[in-house]
């Protein structure tokens, strides 16, 4: 491994970390921007106008919008999935019930810390915009560790099971998921968690985006509710 510190490559070692300092204050100031004008009027011309620098020192690293919008968009679903993986990771991996417990209180907490980050990777999407393929490792951080919990999930002690065989299409697409996270979770375990997923998110969304307002202001007792309930579907209680 080459010391980028040690006199001889002092240079190197000084432009990493100024490239380094330099992709933080552009991600820093583009997420104020996005707070303060939303993700479509995001402009790298601007960026480097607020840094004091010419656009071209800029569109070295994002020559357009939509590379800046794909930088802001992986830095959030990793951000979300870290959160994620740590709250999982801190409870005792066997009490399956206080695992989706943190796994959801750690969605909430991130996304009321970062609306507008959330309203960017799960919001409308972005007229003109299509996330590339880089993106997609990110966003599957935090679906990996909810398949991961549901590998750990006992299917006899469901209390709600499907009622008859598995669409043949989600049988597939519940296996392909198996395949993307290496387990074998149950499928029945599995289409319960994808549907608990969504509820999760959606709930999330309600809370940043208003539809709770007037009725469940704060949502704390709703949330807690709704995930024991969650819990309870699993069998867990």
């Amino acid at each position: 491994m080459v010391d980028t510190d040690s006199p001889g490559n002092a240079p190197q070692g000084i432009r990493a970390r100024a490239r380094a300092e330099l992709l933080a204050d552009v991600s820093r100031i583009a997420r104020s921007h996005l707070a303060e004008s939303g993700a479509a009027q995001l402009s790298v011309r601007a960026i480097a106008r607020e840094l004091g620098l010419a656009s071209s020192a800029l569109y070295r690293y994002f020559p357009s919008r939509d590379a800046l919008l794909t930088q802001l968009i992986i830095e959030a679903y990793d951000e979300l999935g870290e959160s994620v993986e740590l709250a999982a990771a801190a409870v005792d991996r066997d009490d399956l019930g206080q695992r989706f417990g943190s796994i959801c209180h750690a969605v909430r907490d991130w996304a009321r810390a970062n609306p507008h980050e959330f309203a960017l990777i799960y919001g409308s999407p972005v007229i003109g915009y299509a996330a590339p393929d880089d993106t997609i490792a990110s966003a599957l951080r935090v679906a990996r560790v909810l398949i991961d919990l549901a590998a750990d999930v006992p299917a006899d002690g469901l209390v709600l099971r499907t009622p008859g065989p598995l669409n043949n299409t989600l049988v597939e697409q519940l296996t392909a998921a198996n395949v993307l996270a290496g387990v074998d979770a149950d499928l029945d375990v599995l289409v319960l968690g994808v549907e608990l997923w969504a509820q999760l998110f959606g709930f999330v969304s309600f809370e940043l985006f208003g539809s709770f307002k007037n009725a469940f202001e704060p949502a704390d007792a709703l949330f807690d509710h709704q995930i024991d309930m969650a819990i309870r579907a699993f069998g867990l209680a």
